[in-house]
């Protein structure tokens, strides 16, 4: 049985990041590293842990399917990486999937992230 509170959808989650003031997005630069502008910080793998992995898959259009990394720095600032899969990714090359790779994981559970 589905929990009353528990989030099921790629905007239902992002809001809930919005209002906990944790919806810091996190970017490739074009120097190989994640950027948070509105931190207005520069990360490293080792600067960051992913806390929690979200996928989600749409319907019928294989475009729809994406994944959203909650990720923590080592100030404890949570803020995510959007990105879809495989080829529909808004990423060209290996440098984003090599990044992600070198990002240490510690998976979470929601209500310690969203309290």
């Amino acid at each position: 049985m589905e929990q009353p509170n528990e989030m099921n959808t790629l905007s239902q989650i992002l809001e809930k990041l919005r209002l906990k003031g944790k919806d810091n997005e996190l970017k490739m630069s074009d120097h190989g590293k994640m950027q948070s502008k509105s931190l207005g910080k520069i990360y490293k793998p080792e600067d960051l842990t992913i806390v929690k992995t979200y996928r989600f898959e749409g319907d019928s259009d294989p475009a729809d399917n994406s994944v959203l990394y909650l990720i923590e720095d080592r100030e404890k600032n949570i803020g995510y990486v959007l990105d879809a899969y495989g080829t529909y990714s808004d990423y060209e090359g290996p440098a984003f999937d090599d990044f992600l790779k070198k990002i240490p994981t510690e998976n979470r559970d929601e209500q310690e992230l969203f309290c």
